[in-house]
Parts: C-alpha cells; structure tokens; sequence
C-alpha cells in the first residue's frame, strides 16, 4: 500500500474491503475459485468494481500472488449524459447559501474546476492572491494536480473573507466539515437543487468548453490526465500559458 503512493483515505477504503473480504473466510488463505464467487455474490456493478479494485492491488501487488485475480473484468459501466445546472440555477443555489466563506467556497469550487479534497485543504502557501492561482497539493499518484484559477467573482469574496479569518491556521479556508455539509444540504433543500463540488467541476468544465478553452488546457485545470499525443507532448502548459488560457475565457459564474 505504501509503495503503491496512494491517500488515506483510499488506503482506509481498501483496507476495509479487504477485512470484509477475509471475514467472510474466517482469516485463511483462500482460492481463485472463491475470490470468483464471492465477487459474483456482490451483484451491484459499483460494488463489485470496487472490491475487485481492491483485491487487485492486494492479491497482485501486496501478496504477490497475480494468479488469484487473472482474468477477472471490471464490468461495463453505461455512460449517461450529465445534467449540468445552468448559470441561473447556480446563482439560485449560491443565494440560498448565507454565510460569507461558504459562499467564497462556492465560488471557488464553480470558477476553478477543482476536486473536493483540493480546495477545502488548500494552504495559504498554495495560493498567489496577485494572479489568482492554485497549486494544491495531492497525496498520492491516482489524482494529479497541476495549477487551476479563480475568477474575479471569487476573489472579491475570498479577500473578504480573508480580512475576517481566524489568524493561525495554514489553511485557507478554515472549517468543519460536518458544517459545511449541513450548508450546502441547507442550500439543496431551499433550491431543490442538487448542486455538490463534483457538479461545480462538471459545470467549469462544460463552461469553459462553451467558452473555447481547448479541452487540454481545461483538463490541466482539472488535474486530469492528457489523453492526446498533442496535449501529452506538444502543450505548453507553464503556468504563465494557464493562466493566459483561463483568463481570456472570462469564466463567469453569476452571469
């Protein structure tokens, strides 16, 4: 596991799985045979993609034993088409939020594309106030993280909420998350709007498309990986090109 450079918390999640799956062997070693049926025992899809994720990495990785998972397949999974909000139903969800840092993390999240995890641990050090840029740091190699931008919107909160912060603490924005999930479901029920950081990053990727960012450069933004040989070896992508890419978009999220 630690080789394998992964976070905690999908340590945490395979480490889980994997108890449940030797519980149901009462802690022996177990067959081919019997890592098949109790895989096809789990039936739902999702499921079963992530314990076979898991007794991957275990079996092949941890126990050197690849044998015991060949030749097993991640099931098909049916592509649906995403509903993206609009800017209308975005600005209606952000007016149902009250508070000044939970409506700047708004913000930031629909203006810059990025992960959860990423803008909600970011570190005063991880940010240029000057040229409104990112660098958040990841913990493992399953996610990248490059560089990302807020926009104008975002920075006129953000430098209000900062005049306001709790002096002391090397993160930006300072929370619990137990409350900022009571917010933003707080939001959902006043809007009937289901609008989470995973929507936001959808919508910044849809807007920006919409805008004509090249999808490489927004595929930066979003700490994805290329897909192109173009975008893989024949892209710029210094922050100085990024930036220049973001803010000629002019990315506005309340209109």
């Amino acid at each position: 596991m630690v080789n394998e450079q992964l976070t905690g918390r999908t340590v945490a999640s395979h480490l889980n799985l994997i108890g449940r799956f030797y519980e149901e062997f009462d802690w022996r070693e177990v067959t081919q045979k019997e890592v098949q049926e109790y895989l096809m025992k789990l039936g739902n899809k999702n499921t079963y993609r992530n314990n076979l994720s898991t007794l991957r990495v275990f079996f092949r990785d941890f126990k050197q034993v690849p044998w015991l998972v060949e030749g097993f397949r991640f099931p098909r999974v049916m592509l649906l088409p995403k509903a993206i909000p609009s800017r209308q139903e975005l600005q209606d969800f952000y007016n149902a939020i009250d508070d000044l840092r939970d409506r700047a993390i708004f913000l930031m999240f629909a203006s810059s594309g990025l992960r959860r995890q990423e803008l909600l641990g970011l570190r005063m050090g991880e940010i240029d106030l000057e040229k409104r840029m990112l660098t958040p740091k990841t913990k493992g190699m399953t996610k990248l993280a490059w560089v990302s931008f807020y926009n104008e919107e975002a920075e006129g909160l953000l430098r209000k909420y900062l005049g306001q912060r709790r002096a002391g603490s090397g993160r930006l924005f300072v929370h619990k998350e137990a409350d900022l999930k009571k917010i933003w479901i707080g939001a959902m029920e006043k809007t009937g709007l289901e609008i989470t950081p995973q929507v936001l990053r959808e919508w910044f990727a849809e807007e920006m498309s919409n805008l004509g960012v090249p999808e490489r450069y927004i595929d930066a933004f979003c700490g994805r990986i290329p897909r192109s040989v173009l975008a893989k070896h024949y892209t710029n992508y210094r922050p100085e090109k990024l930036r220049q890419a973001y803010e000629k978009a002019g990315l506005r999220v309340r209109g």
